[in-house]
């Protein structure tokens, strides 16, 4: 039988533990730990792209990582963290989504997905939803999960490589005239800001982009506004995008609706969400379609 993605959750820690791990090889030692079948380890999703052990894995490792106890390293590839090993240590009999609730930033996450525990718990355990609303909260966890994943992955990446990110996404949602109105600043005599995408062929209307690639824990102040306000008075224009991968502190928001320019703040969520929907960093796998009678078609 294949094991749930809980089951799996300290089995993939403890294989961290040896340290940096590809995922690939995760997969593999454990349908040999576990003793799947050949059959169970062929078994794939109803998309046909991943096998629903791999499935499991990626889950589990997903959901340690969101606990803090595991971290990506590089494309494929994790390793434990020290709160992981702390968590080893104690030998806990199981690890589970209810124990990853000891930790903080898990449990932001999931007032942040607002959903059920994991896609097995939303088929199996919530016997009380409608098939209807349990696809729909499992769909909602899905996003809720890539979401967060970009967010990490936005947040280990270098400076350069996240402003080429948020011109590519404004890019994607509609901004520019053509592929090639947007193009990243950041260098020295740009007056501090590190995009610009021109609205128009000749650059008469223009919106400038300020990206800051901070931690969860460091959020924008009111100063760091107003020193983007002054950028944009340099270039004399009126329209500006702040993009960050944390948060805009109270202050930071008041003084943005204050001052003069039309300044538009982008927190970590909402940028990771905008990335989700215009498909910035990921892709769409597999649709689903759901239909209903047609009650004419009977009458």
């Amino acid at each position: 039988m294949i094991p749930d993605y809980q089951t799996l959750m300290k089995p993939v820690l403890e294989l961290a533990a040896s340290g940096e791990m590809k995922i690939s090889e995760a997969v593999a030692r454990l349908e040999d730990a576990f003793g799947l079948t050949a059959e169970e380890r062929s078994e794939l999703l109803p998309s046909g792209k991943q096998s629903r052990f791999a499935n499991r894995v990626h889950w589990a490792r997903s959901y340690l990582k969101q606990a803090g106890l595991l971290r990506n390293t590089r494309r494929g590839y994790f390793q434990i963290t020290e709160e992981g090993r702390q968590v080893l240590e104690e030998n806990p009999p199981k690890i589970d989504a209810k124990f990853l609730e000891r930790y903080e930033q898990f449990l932001e996450f999931k007032s942040r997905t607002n959903t059920v525990e994991g896609i097995e718990a939303t088929t199996t355990e919530q016997n009380s939803t409608t098939p209807d609303e349990a696809m729909r909260s499992a769909h909602a966890n899905i996003i809720d999960a890539l979401a967060a994943d970009l967010l990490d992955r936005l947040r280990e990446a270098a400076p350069t490589f996240f402003e080429d990110v948020i011109v590519d996404l404004l890019m994607k949602m509609g901004y520019g005239y053509g592929d090639s109105s947007g193009k990243v600043l950041g260098r020295s005599g740009d007056d501090g800001v590190d995009g610009v995408i021109n609205l128009d062929p000749l650059g008469v209307d223009q919106v400038y982009v300020q990206a800051k690639r901070y931690q969860a824990t460091s959020p924008i102040g009111s100063g760091a506004i107003r020193d983007f306000y002054g950028a944009l008075g340099l270039k004399d224009v009126t329209k500006g995008i702040f993009v960050t991968t944390s948060s805009f502190s109270p202050n930071a928001r008041t003084t943005a609706e204050k001052l003069g320019a039309r300044i538009v703040l982008i927190d970590g969520p909402q940028l990771a969400r905008l990335m989700v929907t215009h498909e910035v960093g990921c892709r769409v796998t597999e649709v689903f379609k759901v239909a209903v009678v047609e009650e004419s078609y009977f009458e």
